[in-house]
């Protein structure tokens, strides 16, 4: 597993606004909590947005929101938030996205990608089988999570290209 200590703080004022959910359809289960929003689901809260053909939220006792992203057949979740104080977007998708309320976390699983945008220009890029996006700690670990497919080791590396930090975007 690689830890890419990438400063990477997203929105914190996110974390207060309410989660607001589109899709074609919805099933809701009042006594357990759980939203399951089919057909072109897109969830948006404060700057970060998540897409997917199926999205399931479930709500804690405490209102924690949890949710999976599940995506189009042959296609991937998609996952984007801003960084906190300045014009740095993170973005992602992966075969399956995970949100973590509580612990502000985003796991992106299966044939997942990171990238960091400045402004509109792609900065870095990251992939794996695991990447799991610490909003509290500005750390993403990455998992090339070697794996045996009949018989064969498939995978199992890491890849990310860092683009060298500008010197007009750095400040004094």
């Amino acid at each position: 597993m690689a830890i890419v200590p990438v400063a990477a703080s997203a929105e914190k004022a996110d974390r207060e606004k309410p989660t607001h959910i589109e899709a074609d359809n919805l099933v809701h289960d009042e006594l357990n909590q759980v939203s399951i929003f089919t057909g072109r689901a897109v969830l948006t809260r404060g700057t970060m947005v998540m897409r997917g053909t199926r999205i399931e939220m479930r709500e804690d006792a405490d209102g924690y929101q949890f949710g999976v992203i599940f995506p189009e057949p042959n296609k991937r979740a998609f996952f984007r938030q801003k960084r906190e104080g300045n014009d740095e977007f993170m973005e992602g998708e992966a075969l399956r996205i995970e949100f973590d309320g509580k612990a502000d976390r985003v796991k992106l699983i299966d044939n997942a990608e990171v990238r960091r945008y400045r402004g509109a220009v792609l900065n870095d890029t990251m992939t794996g089988k695991l990447i799991i996006y610490e909003n509290l700690t500005d750390v993403f670990s990455i998992d090339g999570q070697r794996t045996e497919a009949g018989g064969k080791a498939s995978g199992g590396r890491v890849r990310a290209v860092l683009a060298p930090r500008s010197k007009t975007l750095e400040k004094p």
